[in-house]
């Protein structure tokens, strides 16, 4: 189910939702916790089974022991565990036919009863989507980032859209929130975000209050970076770096399975010097994200005489024939290309992931890139390659961070959701 939202949450809605708490169910928590998503994969016993569980299900409990390193009586006692809690479901009807003694009955994850509601706030666009416990997106809509007198009423407004949304599904018991978001994330979900100007928002603790549900907030480059790990396991031993660009750029490093988060906030990367331009940044400025941020591009292409208003379509000008359209997106790709390659020489990481459209949605660019990258780098070789998720990153993201406390110790979130 993906639509837009054809009304905008008014003011007067977003400053009575800072005033008061709608009636919640009985079955929802009456102060719900708010915190940061912790972005790694755990090694609890819980965890892991879950986790194989939901990468290699069905999966028979010996199977289980043999991919986690547990003991087979820690597996039963996790098993047994996750199957009263209904996290996990066995699956009698794949049991072998046959078998003497004790029946070997697979389990899976429980794709069917919980759901999870993810929050990327964006600059201009917020996207809200409902996850079940595979990360798998079950519900999204897109809404304008709500305009308001305050932050606190923005992220209320965006709380309240929230929440009606995730009411559509009835009969499904949601566990927990989830929000990324750009800028610095601090203990309880606290943001600070100078490009939007806002300054010690209590984002967690406000989502928190509209959705009635438990929520962990996270920068968004970080929770983009913790979505492949999420989506690909199997590579946790690897190092990598992920370089997000759209309306803005920002990086995000994981080491051993886990996304660094710097206690002084994501690494700036928005002012990095991009040498000298041709058809972008016409003001001359200097700066990344003012060269290949969506505005940016969309002001270069004003400046060149292209009657465009959006990137869809100038990248349909690109692909009917428009030179100068197709020089733009080439220019951003060759900036884009040169960033990469410096930033990743620095990091020299064993793999570097691409996330974001400016790279996704035009990838007849992507030659361009990687012509960059390579006579940039100081690494003939770099692995380098784009995010999974491509066009869903930010509702991929969202998901990440909303299921990070039910993936990094379930049974313990469950508790926070009784």
């Amino acid at each position: 189910m993906t639509s837009t939202l054809d009304r905008r949450v008014t003011i007067r809605q977003a400053q009575n939702a800072t005033l008061r708490q709608r009636p919640r169910p009985a079955a929802r928590v009456s102060a719900p916790h708010a915190g940061v998503a912790s972005l790694q994969l755990s090694t609890k016993a819980a965890a892991l089974v879950l986790r194989t569980a939901r990468v290699s299900g069905p999966v028979f409990r010996d199977d289980t022991a043999a991919l986690t390193g547990l003991s087979i009586s820690t597996v039963n006692r996790q098993v047994s565990a996750l199957l009263k809690a209904g996290l996990i479901r066995e699956r009698a009807d794949l049991t072998p036919p046959g078998a003497v003694g004790r029946p070997r009955v697979p389990f899976e994850i429980n794709t069917g009863d919980f759901l999870t509601v993810g929050i990327h706030i964006g600059f201009r666009t917020t996207s809200i989507t409902t996850h079940d416990l595979q990360h798998r997106v079950v519900g999204a809509i897109n809404i304008p980032t709500p305009q308001a007198a305050t932050p606190e009423q923005v992220v209320a407004a965006i709380g309240v859209s929230a929440r009606r949304f995730a009411d559509r599904w009835v009969g499904k018991r949601l566990l927990w929130g989830g929000v990324a978001i750009g800028g610095r994330v601090a203990g309880k979900g606290v943001v600070d975000h100078p490009r939007l100007g806002w300054s010690g928002v209590r984002v967690g603790e406000l989502i928190a209050r509209e959705l009635g549900l438990p929520v962990s907030v996270a920068s968004h480059v970080e929770a983009m970076a913790a979505a492949e790990l999420v989506v690909n396991p199997a590579e946790s031993s690897q190092n990598f770096l992920y370089f997000y660009a759209r309306e803005m750029a920002g990086i995000a490093f994981s080491v051993d399975g886990t996304v660094h988060t710097p206690a002084a906030g994501p690494p700036t990367i928005g002012h990095f010097p991009t040498g000298e331009t041709r058809l972008l940044d016409p003001e001359k400025t200097g700066r990344l994200e003012e060269a290949i941020g969506d505005s940016g591009v969309l002001r270069a292409a004003a400046a060149a005489g292209l009657d465009v208003d959006s990137l869809e379509a100038l990248r349909h000008a690109a692909r009917s024939g428009n030179a100068v359209a197709h020089d733009i997106l080439a220019e951003r790709a060759e900036i884009l290309g040169r960033t990469v390659a410096l930033i990743s020489d620095i990091f020299n990481p064993d793999h570097v992931i691409l996330g974001g459209q400016a790279f996704t949605d035009y990838p007849e660019a992507l030659p361009v890139v990687s012509k960059a990258l390579r006579a940039t780098s100081v690494i003939t070789n770099r692995d380098v390659r784009v995010a999974r998720s491509a066009i869903t990153v930010q509702q991929k993201a969202a998901g990440a961070v909303a299921l990070d406390a039910i993936y990094a110790d379930p049974l313990d979130a469950l508790s926070h959701t009784a």
